[in-house]
């Protein structure tokens, strides 16, 4: 259990790092710096000063030009998490955090990680395991009290399973804050500099290899400059321009950091702070309901999870947008960024959020039947002979369900999925996962006996699962099976959060459709073009018009991702010791024999 005590704002510092802030200048005389240290206990004591003044203003510039261009990877594994911080005024956070974690387990199944505050002290509570193991006891649930808090479930991840590295993550100064992070940044070798130098505040040394503990530290140590900074105007009081402080600093750390965040913050004395990147590259979203006592709040990865707590979605958080709602339940936006129209991973759509989610005021839903239509026509185009459409459960029922229709087909559940196997795509390794495809599934010879069957699967990653499924239905008795798969090839990783960062471990990296239908095994495949795919998106909600695509085009909407940071990324990366021997149906024009996948 962790505590923190409340303090007031101006004495939550220390003066220890201020040597790293000194400058010698002649715009402001020694006389300032003592009225200063005379209103902030931050100054008093021993005072490193020896120049005549104090400049503190934020590194921003120099930092920006003296990493550019950006080239080095980060030593980070990738992930995709999902996040909601809640806000009552009528009882406790942590049942309604437990059950919207619930709704969100499919975007994390490592840790779970749960704190409060009772606007005295922290509670906390997180550990490795599903949402339901994690917190196992109503015991543990009850010493989470508090009407405000945060949670977060996180995919696993290679060097990285360690309850060190569950979030949230926690830093003791300024105030104390908590935060949650859903995404993975790009500068974050860059970050690490920055904050283990003479420009950080405090030298900051941090416990993990997360990038989001980096986030959570360059934001801590804006806000140091930001309370420095009101401290030399002589009529600005820190206490009572909290939020003022917390935009401006989130408006700087949002200059500093580069990649995909969306985050959480619970800080303790101003309240709950939410803030997404300046692309909306991963989802946060808002919700409302009323209380008794006034307005409640909700802030989630996906809005799947307000429904079994009572909250109805209100919007999107937009791209640079920072939202704080304070102790009272008043809710702040400001926009830290200029805004712009939001570029949204479309794997989302695709593979990560729950069909029942609205994302950037589009239906995860109808964006999968969207993609059975435009899909379909592909196929009729085929002139394939086909006896039955059957899905590879669970994502890809709706493209599934609407390729029927669309081609007057029968739909079949031929494949029978063990509902207590995770995810082979998010399992560390390569044994784990073909281990877990054969406890995962199994093909019914009532449905597929004698037939001509198209699978449909919602992406065909690294092509192991896909080529044992294709070997379950032929001993199931089918006598040809097609592949249809409702996203373009997946050739390049995404390194905005989602856990694939090796080029080597993706079947169509290097290879043309004819010949991955080859490794796969199967009797024709066909695959969703990108124009289609983004075509969906744009006819759901026309003010989107791009989509971050860059799994399948290899470009990257943040600008800083080049050759050099994909060979580092490779080279520290999940997958560089994983591959497996092609076999099966191989053509004449195969790339080498061995992939990693």
């Amino acid at each position: 259990m962790t505590t923190c005590m409340h303090v007031p704002f101006s004495t939550a510092s220390s003066h220890r790092g201020l040597s790293a802030a000194v400058r010698g200048c002649s715009h402001v005389g020694g006389k300032a710096v003592r009225q200063v240290a005379a209103r902030s206990p931050f100054l008093q004591g021993p005072s490193p000063v020896r120049g005549s003044c104090l400049t503190l203003s934020p590194p921003v510039r120099q930092f920006q030009s003296a990493h550019r261009p950006r080239t080095r990877a980060p030593r980070d594994v990738t992930r995709a998490c999902g996040i909601i911080g809640v806000s009552t005024q009528e009882s406790d956070a942590n049942l309604e955090i437990y059950e919207g974690l619930l709704m969100l387990q499919h975007r994390g199944q490592d840790s779970a990680g749960i704190v409060t505050t009772d606007r005295t002290r922290f509670h906390e509570h997180k550990g490795n395991g599903l949402v339901k193991d994690v917190f196992d006891s109503q015991d543990v649930l009850g010493k989470l009290t508090g009407s405000t808090g945060l949670g977060h479930v996180r995919y696993p991840t290679a060097g990285s399973s360690s309850v060190q590295e569950a979030q949230p993550f926690f830093v003791n100064s300024p105030l104390g804050i908590y935060l949650i992070h859903n995404g993975n940044l790009t500068n974050t070798d860059a970050l690490r500099t920055l904050l283990n130098s003479s420009t950080s505040f405090f030298n900051r040394c941090m416990r993990t290899s997360s990038d989001s503990e980096v986030l959570l530290n360059v934001l801590a140590d804006e806000i140091h400059r930001a309370h420095q900074r009101c401290l030399l105007e002589d009529a600005c009081d820190p206490n009572r321009k909290k939020l003022d402080l917390v935009a401006e600093a989130v408006a700087a750390t949002m200059k500093l950091i580069q990649g995909a965040y969306s985050c959480i913050a619970l800080i303790n004395g101003v309240g709950l702070l939410a803030f997404r990147d300046p692309h909306g590259i991963r989802p946060l979203v808002l919700g409302r309901r009323v209380g008794r006592r006034g307005e409640e709040w909700c802030v989630a990865s996906e809005d799947c999870a307000f429904g079994p707590i009572g909250y109805e979605r209100v919007r999107d958080v937009a791209p640079g947008e920072m939202i704080l709602i304070d102790d009272g339940g008043n809710l702040v936006s400001r926009q830290c960024t200029p805004l712009v129209p939001a570029t949204p991973c479309i794997f989302e759509y695709i593979y990560l959020a729950r069909p029942d989610s609205v994302l950037n005021g589009i239906s995860v839903y109808n964006f999968q039947l969207g993609l059975g239509t435009r899909l379909a026509a592909s196929i009729r185009a085929r002139g394939w002979d086909i006896d039955l459409v059957c899905p590879v459960p669970d994502g890809s029922r709706p493209a599934a369900i609407q390729i029927s229709a669309e081609l007057g087909l029968p739909y079949r559940e031929g494949l029978v999925k063990n509902r207590y196997v995770g995810r082979t795509f998010i399992m560390p390794s390569q044994r784990l996962r073909e281990v877990s495809v054969r406890r995962k599934l199994n093909a019914m010879p009532a449905v597929f006996q004698g037939k001509s069957v198209l699978l449909v699967d919602d992406s065909i990653v690294r092509g192991t699962t896909m080529r044992q499924i294709v070997d379950m239905v032929r001993r199931a008795g089918a006598a040809r099976v097609y592949l249809a798969s409702a996203s373009p090839p997946v050739r390049y990783p995404n390194v905005y959060g989602v856990d694939m960062p090796n080029r080597g471990e993706f079947v169509a990296h290097t290879l043309s459709e004819e010949q991955v239908c080859g490794v796969l095994a199967a009797d024709g495949l066909v695959y969703q073009s990108v124009e289609d795919l983004v075509g969906v998106g744009r006819e759901l909600n026309p003010a989107i018009q791009a989509f971050d695509d860059s799994c399948f085009t290899g470009r990257y909407v943040t600008g800083d991702i080049n050759e050099t940071y994909m060979r580092n990324l490779e080279e520290a990366g999940r997958g560089k010791d994983r591959g497996f021997k092609r076999a099966g149906r191989a053509g004449a024009g195969d790339a080498p024999a061995t992939i990693m996948a």
